[in-house]
């Protein structure tokens, strides 16, 4: 039996390595990566487009064209459907985010063969009924309207806005006007642009069967068309940082956001700021949570974080605090900063942060799936496999005053955008 009363020996991560898929080509050149290391008869396919923000040609396209997806296709309706993936014990859905769109089925492999074609159906014939789309468009702007009540959201629209600009995909924020312009038309013209075999990939994880890739060809390499590549255009307009305060009267607390725009995963800096990110507020040990939360009381949470997007990246410090401490919070994480800035970090707090962020890298490594999530991120983002080695050898090695160094570089305070939401 185990002695309970001794807590066992801290083990060293020694070898983190990301798993190399095999790669794979559809009829229609979509490319397939596949990580086939499941003990369960289980797999799941994530189908990803460039389909975001970057290619739209009407503001919130994007999103409601994913939304509308499991709708109804041209022969089933959005229930029948749901039925059938039920029946088979699948789980599909259609996350979202800035820069693509993606679809996620879950199949125990011996009904694989009969949900793909279901799924191949929603992408060559979706319906986008006009009931549906009116549907989302009233739930979304009702949702709208609670959200902007709350003034963490308030504080985060307007950081976002104004770091990238109103006109920027990854800056401008949605009213209720702009989903009521949303037309089906609109959505149709945008699926027919962007869900092609040109602009998609394929990721495959769990226990995958040899003849999972030639199901996937005959229902998606030889239905999906091909389509035509594209590059995204941005606004180039660059402003200079300021503060901007939001009266909210009658508000119990005050949202903080500072923030500045940065870069993508490809950035030679990215690793390095990757470190000083989770010193300064990155996990619940960081710089600002000892300071704000534990020793000044100010706050139950506050966080700092780098969004990292296909093609650029932002950093932000976030938290809510009573309005009497406003100021005085500021005042805190300024300093904390600056002090990045000016003292190298101890080497006991730089070996917690190691300590951390390799566990959370192994986390993420953890089983089939987290593995394959993993790899994703670095092809869509089109990062090299390497560069994962070269995060944790960073990780491993970086020292005190290249840290510093970094915080000179990219946390002063000139170079924030700072927006106080509340009394």
């Amino acid at each position: 039996m185990p002695d309970r009363t001794r807590a066992p020996k801290i083990r060293e991560i020694s070898n983190l390595s990301l798993p190399i898929p095999q790669q794979y080509q559809l009829d229609n050149g979509i490319p397939v990566y596949a990580v086939d290391m499941g003990t369960q008869d289980v797999i799941k396919i994530e189908i990803v487009f460039d389909a975001g923000r970057p290619y739209e040609k009407k503001q919130l396209v994007s999103r409601a064209t994913a939304e509308l997806l499991k709708e109804g296709t041209k022969e089933q309706n959005a229930a029948q459907i749901a039925e059938t993936i039920d029946f088979y014990g699948g789980s599909l859905s259609f996350p979202v985010n800035l820069d693509t769109s993606n679809i996620v089925l879950y199949s125990l492999n011996k009904h694989f063969d009969k949900l793909v074609p279901l799924l191949a159906e929603l992408l060559v014939q979706p319906a986008f009924p006009e009931n549906e789309l009116q549907t989302f468009v009233r739930n979304n702007q009702q949702r709208l309207q609670v959200d902007l009540s709350k003034n963490d959201v308030v504080a985060y629209r307007e950081i976002t806005e104004l770091i990238f600009g109103s006109h920027h995909p990854y800056g401008y924020n949605s009213y209720p006007k702009t989903y009521g312009s949303l037309e089906r038309e609109d959505l149709l013209q945008h699926f027919r642009r962007n869900f092609v075999a040109s602009k998609c990939q394929i990721f495959l994880s769990g226990c995958i069967r040899p003849d999972t890739i030639e199901l996937l060809n005959r229902y998606i390499g030889r239905q999906l068309p091909v389509g035509e590549r594209e590059v995204p255009v941005f606004p180039s307009d660059v402003q200079s940082p300021l503060h901007k305060k939001i009266e909210r009267p009658g508000t119990v607390q005050t949202a903080i956001r500072i923030g500045r725009r940065l870069f993508n995963r490809s950035h030679p800096d990215y690793h390095g700021v990757y470190v000083l990110n989770t010193i300064l507020g990155g996990y619940f040990g960081s710089r600002l949570m000892a300071n704000i939360r534990e020793d000044k009381g100010y706050t139950y949470n506050i966080f700092s974080t780098m969004d990292v997007m296909n093609h650029d990246g932002y950093f932000y410090i976030g938290t809510e605090v009573g309005n009497d401490f406003v100021g005085a919070t500021v005042q805190e994480i300024y300093k904390e900063m600056n002090r990045l800035c000016e003292q190298p970090i101890g080497l006991d707090e730089l070996e917690m942060v190691r300590s951390f962020l390799l566990g959370h890298l192994l986390t993420m490594l953890d089983g089939a799936f987290n593995a394959a999530d993993l790899l994703k991120m670095y092809v869509i983002r089109n990062v090299p496999f390497e560069a994962f080695t070269e995060l944790v050898h960073t990780i491993k090695t970086i020292q005190p005053e290249t840290i510093r160094q970094m915080a000179e570089k990219y946390l002063s305070k000139q170079d924030h955008w700072e927006v106080v939401v509340g009394v």
